[in-house]
């Protein structure tokens, strides 16, 4: 029973014990229902980089029409990683799943150690555990760079924060250089967090010397990240001409959106980020952070919570479409809430507790480890696109989502409906060198004027 015990209360089990439960359907293509279309954008450039050109600089996507693809996107660290393992075992489309879930398994690791290193075990503990069953459970084993991004930053605050305490460990304060860097430039918006260091910059107790390395080290992975965001990406568009990374809004316009949509910005919240028992649990946390006077976590939350706002208000409405845009502040989220669970006095309640919370946190995600039998036929599109055409023939496809185009192993032009339906345009792609035009039957029933080379019970393509 003390072995048990021992185990059971060690976060690297649970880690553990997790990783292998998401093993589970971690071969299936991006084909479930939420974000497919966003895991899409991370493998189409990774399959070019394989196939195309493994230039870092120049990422591209198969739904630009004529153009080239290259355009201006989140640093492509990611895919490339994608691409790298392709260089050894070849193509295939569920390599990014493994390699986020790996990354973010040990990025759960470093958030234990970080708040275990501020506060106490029991609270790293329960942090870090409801942190894993929360919108992380899923989010970790997609083919997208959120909790990619947000671990890898974990790793590099962990080392900064050594740097900081030590302040001789030249080792930590590069550690925390290359690992920042590559968390912003993956996803820029997962900085946020760093706003988590300024109550140490301002502690006394740590020397000058070291707080200035620091300062000037993050000016200077700051200053690349920015490059990229702001010049590279910017001229990747202009020169290439064709644009795809969402940039944010003015935020005015964005905080318009979110004041217009309050609900649904409040659902990211309470419920897509821990559900509801985990949101009762950070609720109940954060009310004995302000009663027991927890300095050390009100500092984390408040500047944690007013600088993520920031965010969501450049984000706008796209925060209240969709489910992901939270993910860099559920961790916050689950600290307070193992604080809160650290809070229970009544002994094995906690426990129960946190069973609860996984309980419902799993359930709620587990569909998403399953494929639709309804969705397969997608899988189908290369073979259909072989059989009538070169892999060089541009095409369209009624689907504004760029899922299917990568599935058809094409490139060309994803259309909405409308546009199978306006001449003008169809004349256009053509004279482009659009060649066939697939049309999901699923979703567009009406028929087009043109020779059909292929027809099944899902698809319909024209020669044009």
């Amino acid at each position: 029973m003390i072995l048990q015990n021992k185990i059971f209360s060690d976060i690297r089990f649970w880690i553990a014990f997790f990783f292998i439960i998401r093993l589970y359907g971690i071969t299936n293509p991006p084909l479930e229902i939420a974000h497919n279309w966003r895991q899409t954008t991370v493998t189409m450039p990774a399959r070019n980089f394989y196939e195309v050109d493994a230039n870092i600089l120049y990422p591209r996507v198969d739904m630009a029409g004529e153009k080239s693809g290259i355009t201006g996107m989140e640093f492509p660290f990611f895919n490339y990683l994608i691409y790298l393992v392709s260089l050894l075992f070849g193509y295939q489309h569920w390599y990014g799943r493994l390699i986020n879930l790996i990354v973010s398994s040990f990025g759960i690791w470093y958030f234990f150690k970080l708040v275990k290193k501020y506060f106490t075990p029991a609270i790293a503990f329960d942090a870090a555990f409801i942190l894993i069953v929360s919108l992380w459970f899923a989010y970790s084993r997609k083919i997208m760079p959120d909790t990619f991004s947000m671990s890898i930053l974990f790793a590099g605050m962990y080392y900064g924060s050594n740097y900081l305490d030590r302040g001789n460990k030249t080792i930590d304060l590069v550690l925390h250089f290359s690992l920042c860097l590559i968390a912003l430039l993956c996803k820029i918006s997962s900085g946020y967090i760093l706003v988590a260091f300024i109550p140490l910059l301002l502690n006394h107790e740590i020397k000058l010397k070291p707080k200035i390395f620091f300062i000037l080290s993050g000016f200077i992975y700051v200053s690349i990240v920015s490059w990229w965001y702001f010049c590279w990406v910017p001229f990747l568009v202009e020169e290439y001409g064709y644009w795809h990374f969402f940039m944010g809004k003015g935020f005015a316009e964005g905080a318009n959106d979110i004041l217009n949509n309050i609900n649904g910005m409040f659902l990211r919240f309470y419920d897509t980020s821990l559900k509801f028992t985990g949101f009762i649990t950070f609720a109940a946390g954060l009310f004995f952070i302000f009663k027991k006077k927890e300095t050390n976590l009100q500092y984390v939350f408040l500047l944690s919570f007013f600088s993520f706002l920031v965010l969501v208000f450049k984000e706008g409405y796209n925060f209240v479409l969709h489910t992901y845009y939270v993910i860099p502040f559920v961790p916050v989220m689950a600290l307070v809430a193992g604080y809160g669970v650290s809070m229970v006095p009544v002994k094995r309640l906690p426990s129960f507790i946190l069973f609860v919370i996984a309980i419902e946190g799993i359930l709620n995600q587990q569909h998403d480890f399953r494929i639709k039998d309804s969705e397969k036929y997608k899988l189908d599109l290369e073979k259909i696109a072989d059989s009538i055409s070169n892999r060089s023939d541009l095409i369209a496809i009624n689907s504004y989502s760029p899922q299917q185009m990568y599935f058809a192993h094409r490139k060309g032009w994803a259309l909405k409906n409308e546009k199978l339906n306006d001449q003008n345009f169809i004349n256009e792609i053509k004279n482009k060198g659009c060649k066939y035009i697939f049309v999901n039957k699923t979703e567009f029933k009406n028929r087009l004027n043109y020779k059909v080379v292929f027809e099944n019970d899902f698809f319909v393509v024209y020669y044009l």
